[in-house]
């Protein structure tokens, strides 16, 4: 039985909920990839998936949409199909287009039960989270996870808590300029390991 795993952690009802919600992931590289997998295998019931990249060779040690047989395909199609194989009750809606400024105030209140922002685009991120703040929609946001390791060092917490993360520092700032006083995030208490390239450095373990 598919959810025999599940259901006695959750419970029938839990399940139900799980079946009938719809989550929208932006950005689907080493993070939004893993929660949309994450989120088929629990029984989710719509998944939407916003991403403009194509498989690259450096994704595989990390994401994933990433095999030999998957290099030069987008990431929206190679992860539809992911889903479909492991969950083919899960309706997905693929957008295979860089999130604007234009498509975050396009969100309509209600439309969604849960928001995952996975973008590297500081303005992005940045958007979404006054939009969710001041409108109240349910999002969690992935902070910095380049040049670090450790996975037992991955936290969740209030944005305004966390410490020695450059992107979370950049992103706090703008937030009290706007008036956002919370937000969720995940993000990791590590210090970033020294790298001397202009290419962040990461691995499956703290993907990125």
């Amino acid at each position: 039985m598919r959810y025999a795993r599940i259901l006695p952690l959750i419970g029938n009802k839990g399940l139900e909920k799980i079946q009938k919600s719809h989550v929208t992931i932006f950005g689907i590289g080493g993070v939004g990839g893993t929660a949309a997998l994450a989120l088929a295998r629990m029984g989710i019931g719509k998944i939407s998936i916003y991403d403009l990249d194509v498989v690259e060779e450096t994704n595989l040690n990390r994401q994933v949409v990433a095999d030999i047989t998957t290099i030069g395909k987008m990431k929206v199609d190679v992860l539809e199909s992911k889903i479909q194989e492991i969950n083919p009750n899960c309706t997905v809606f693929k957008y295979s287009k860089k999130v604007t400024i234009e498509d975050i105030e396009m969100i309509e209140v209600g439309e969604c039960d849960f928001y995952i922002d996975a973008l590297d685009d500081v303005n992005g991120k940045v958007a979404l989270i006054k939009r969710a703040y001041f409108d109240k929609i349910p999002l969690i946001s992935s902070m910095g996870a380049g040049n670090r390791f450790d996975p037992t060092k991955v936290l969740i917490s209030d944005i305004f808590k966390t410490e020695g993360d450059p992107l979370a520092k950049l992103i706090r700032s703008e937030l009290r300029k706007l008036g956002v006083k919370k937000q969720v995030v995940v993000w990791s208490k590590e210090d970033p390991i020294k790298n001397t390239t202009r290419t962040p450095s990461s691995s499956v373990f703290v993907p990125n």
